[in-house]
């Protein structure tokens, strides 16, 4: 079955079911967009554009998300905090008369219950920390060690400081092990580089 989404296409910025992600609403069209969302079923769609341009088409996943935390502030902007529900696959996107686009697209339903084996856990963990400490980033490992497999591994996906295409990569990894090994891989990648021309940013 297909429904209709209203999306907010955003590089660099991914969501993922059950996580939340806060949002600074400024643009005209796309306050327009949290007010039709506040107006309707309070949801947005958060989909990469395959590039930062206007119009530029879209990848094929993406994330539903609905609207918890709103303030709406005087001069019509918005600080939001949207939280993860479900991806969804891409079917096409729709002729549209508002200023924000909208898509038509599939839900995906996702194994909540995934866990990753000890031997997974551990390599994670172990390359995280060589990740972070490369990095210079301070994390609190004893917390991480609290979080449950799923919260890890996708809260780590969409905070990560990986480029566009590699983010992108994650959400559309199929299963939580796979996102896993495909992380551990980009930090490996990532964590070597170095020098101000391949200087890793966060997105």
């Amino acid at each position: 079955m297909t429904v209709r989404l209203s999306i907010f296409p955003l590089p660099g910025v991914i969501l993922f079911p059950g996580l939340q992600l806060p949002l600074h609403i400024f643009e005209p069209r796309y306050r327009a967009l949290v007010s039709d969302a506040l107006a309707r079923d309070r949801r947005i769609a958060m989909i990469q554009p395959q590039r930062a341009a206007e119009g530029a088409p879209l990848f094929g996943i993406g994330c539903v998300g609905r609207i918890g935390e709103v303030e709406a502030l005087d001069d019509g902007r918005y600080n939001i905090v949207l939280e993860g529900e479900a991806r969804f696959r891409l079917v096409r996107e729709l002729d549209v008369p508002t200023a924000f686009r909208k898509v038509e697209a599939e839900l995906i339903e996702d194994d909540g219950d995934e866990v990753l084996s000890s031997i997974e856990r551990a390599g994670f963990e172990a390359e995280a920390r060589r990740f972070a400490d490369a990095q210079g980033y301070s994390v609190d490992w004893d917390s991480v060690a609290r979080l449950d497999d799923m919260s890890l591994i996708n809260g780590v996906s969409q905070i990560a400081p990986f480029d566009p295409a590699a983010k992108q990569a994650l959400l559309e990894a199929g299963s939580l092990a796979e996102r896993c090994e495909l992380l551990i891989q980009l930090m490996q990648f990532f964590g070597r580089r170095d020098g101000d021309e391949d200087r890793v940013t966060l997105q």
